[in-house]
């Protein structure tokens, strides 16, 4: 058996490694960006940057030496949205510039000792020619064959008429010191129509990337040097990051919305499971007759009523009017006691029909008409055979719930003022909190390939027939 737990884990690493990378690429890529979502399009570009470095936003997506920042908004210069003197917003995007220098004005200081690019891309402008030039504690990066040194500035010709487009690419370094207004384009001769100039910031190295941050997140080994002088990979933790809506640490969150959730679904599973499975085999054992039809009917009805339908009519007939259970709050068990109630009433009706297919199923089944034959009563070949064989199904359904109940139950903590992990998720989903909602989908993928392996296993231990090979 242990054989074929070690192949079943070693195959659930694809699967969670798959679960991984599809949550960065929806919350990463599709989601647009997170710091706009949270702290709104309308503050500094500065504050965005901060936001984006303290989570690893502003590096490359998988793999590059290169990234964007947001010290120069490559999107404004395209639409006119950069006034220099001489310089006119162009039809169809971009900017034409007379004669004259051009600052570079970046929207925050650069970071010191810092490589950075400017990508310029020119459209048309016969007879120009355009000189870039940095000074301060800026100067020229890698080959400096093409720079000239003069009066205490670098300078590189970027384009001479002649071309009908082209594009250029100027590496700098950034100093000690972080620089602002320390670079700009000379235009001579004649206009220049530039279609673009984008800066990107050079990484240390390509694998400094957002999903290297992110899996570094998750799987946090390092390479530490040991007492004796030897190298040991060490375990730091799990970290989740930090929420954004509440600046706390999110495996903190986590720590304490657990047991709130557990105290709620945990219950709601228990009873939920030895009721339905109990009135599954009353209809079974009255099959055919106006008390199995009567809980058709009645599972039939409770599987038609919405669930919000069960969590309102609740609180308003049997908290506010009635007044025997309170309606929201987390302070004692009998805060619990309503919303375990709609929790198994709503979920009966799905539980009965299910389980009393199953005996149903069973009870036409050769063995049964043997028994009966031998002289076996009702009830022992209810609980002595139908139950036993009807067992691989009910393990089915019952281990694969058990990764939800760390969930928690979203609406019913909602409404009822649970602090549980469903409470949060509705919150981070509210708030566009992504480092909540991709803990949560990673602990529950997680939970989910783990409660399949314990399926597999319960179907040897319930039926004597299924062997783990």
């Amino acid at each position: 058996m242990w054989g074929y737990v070690v192949r079943r884990t070693l195959q659930m690493i694809p699967t969670v490694l798959g679960v991984i990378l599809i949550t960065f690429v929806l919350f990463n890529v599709v989601g647009g960006s997170p710091a706009a979502m949270t702290l709104g399009r309308h503050v500094s570009p500065r504050m965005l940057e901060e936001f984006d470095e303290l989570r690893g936003f502003n590096k490359p997506l998988i793999f590059g030496w290169w990234t964007g920042t947001r010290a120069w908004d490559a999107a404004a210069f395209r639409r006119g949205g950069m006034h220099w003197p001489g310089a006119a917003a162009a039809d169809g995007g971009g900017q034409r510039m007379a004669p004259g220098e051009y600052e570079l004005r970046t929207a925050f200081e650069l970071l010191p000792e810092t490589v950075y690019r400017w990508d310029i891309s020119f459209m048309e402008g016969g007879g120009a020619e355009v000189e870039f030039f940095c000074r301060g504690d800026v100067v020229p990066a890698g080959r400096t064959s093409e720079w000239r040194r003069v009066d205490g500035e670098w300078r590189r010709v970027l384009w001479r008429g002649g071309r009908s487009a082209g594009r250029a690419k100027v590496t700098v370094r950034v100093g000690a010191e972080p620089a602002g207004v320390l670079a700009g384009l000379r235009v001579r001769k004649a206009s220049v129509m530039i279609r673009d100039i984008r800066l990107a910031r050079r990484m240390e190295h390509p694998w400094d990337s957002q999903f290297i941050f992110y899996l570094r997140q998750l799987f946090p080994l390092e390479l530490v040097h040991g007492a004796g002088g030897g190298w040991r990979l060490a375990w730091k933790g799990v970290d989740f990051g930090v929420s954004y809506a509440t600046n706390q640490r999110v495996s903190r969150m986590l720590r304490d919305g657990i047991i709130p959730s557990l105290t709620l679904t945990v219950p709601i599973f228990f009873i939920g499971l030895m009721s339905g499975i109990s009135l599954a085999l009353v209809c079974a054992y009255f099959r055919d007759t106006w008390i199995d039809r009567f809980f058709v009917v009645f599972s039939v009805a409770l599987m038609s009523i919405n669930y919000l339908v069960w969590i309102v009519a609740g609180q308003y007939l049997l908290g506010y009017r009635l007044g025997w259970f309170p309606v929201w709050g987390y302070e004692s068990w009998r805060y619990l006691l309503l919303p375990v109630l709609v929790g198994v009433i709503s979920g009966l009706g799905v539980d009965i029909r299910f389980y009393r297919t199953i005996m149903l199923d069973e009870m036409y089944k050769d063995y049964v008409r043997t028994a009966l034959a031998k002289g076996v009563g009702g009830a022992g070949i209810l609980f002595r055979h139908v139950l036993k064989n009807a067992m691989i199904p009910v393990v089915t359904n019952t281990v694969i719930a058990i990764p939800f109940l760390y969930t928690g139950s979203l609406l019913l903590e909602s409404f009822f003022g649970i602090p549980g992990l469903g409470y949060i998720g509705v919150n981070a989903v509210n708030s566009s909190d992504v480092d909540v909602l991709r803990a949560v989908v990673f602990i529950g993928a997680v939970l989910y390939v783990v409660a399949n392996l314990l399926t597999d296993i319960c179907y040897a231990l319930v039926d004597p027939r299924v062997k783990i090979r």
